[in-house]
């Protein structure tokens, strides 16, 4: 077995359990965590499993920041322990996708499945950053689909600030990318993709999620696929 391969195993179940201590993730949502990772590792090496570092840590700071302001906005604010639905949600698509890299490296060759995969990270990235520090940023928030004034923290409610901060996340999702792949097309598309992820989340939770037909966990996985699937046509392009 490989060095790294062997640090992996070793290092892994350290960090699953100190993040159970810590209460960031249910027992559940840490053995789903773990599976995620394990896909993302052997399908995307170290490039993959730092992406999914990054994001973790933003998605953690980004949900303890201002807890006290938060609680007045539930609607939005993601609880603080994830459960394995969210995990799931947030991660389900890019360790789907690391296992295909493992397997059918091919399947949808020239597109490399690994900019699919930060695309999907980008997006979560960039919904949780704009949804938990969008509400305490934000100056003025509009309906994504009128653009009328509406209250924070409803679905579907966006503003200048928070969208920003979203592109601010997918861009470091791009840059952890960059740093192991170059700076290639692959940057741009990234932060396109997830950005996209991000705003169709909003389309998704001013209609569907607000009337009712879909919750929270169905579109943050949605979200996540929508943008590897925005990845993978502007590669053909």
């Amino acid at each position: 077995m490989p060095v790294a391969d062997i640090v992996f195993c070793a290092v892994l179940p350290i960090i699953l359990l100190v993040v159970y201590k810590l209460r960031k993730l249910t027992l559940a949502g840490t053995v789903i965590a773990g599976f995620i990772a394990i896909s993302i590792y052997y399908g995307f090496v170290l490039p993959g499993i730092t992406m999914l570092a990054a994001f973790f840590i933003l998605a953690t700071i980004a949900t303890s920041f201002g807890k006290e302001q938060k609680k007045m906005f539930e609607e939005q604010a993601e609880p603080e322990r994830r459960d394995a639905y969210q995990v799931l949600a947030n991660g389900g698509v890019s360790g789907i996708l690391g296992i295909l890299n493992s397997f059918m490296p091919w399947l949808i060759y020239p597109c490399p499945l690994i900019v699919l995969m930060a695309a999907s990270l980008a997006s979560a990235t960039a919904d949780t950053l704009s949804s938990e520090l969008g509400t305490i940023y934000g100056k003025r928030f509009y309906n994504i689909l009128t653009l009328k004034p509406e209250e924070k923290g409803k679905d579907g409610v966006i503003s200048i600030e928070g969208t920003l901060i979203g592109v601010a996340g997918s861009a470091t999702i791009a840059i952890v990318y960059a740093l192991f792949s170059g700076w290639s097309n692959g940057f741009w598309v990234i932060i396109a993709a997830g950005t996209a992820g991000n705003l169709f989340d909003s389309l998704l939770g001013a209609t569907l999620e607000r009337r009712g037909y879909l919750k929270n966990d169905a579109v943050n996985f949605l979200n996540t696929l929508f943008a590897a699937l925005v990845a993978w046509v502007l590669l053909l392009i």
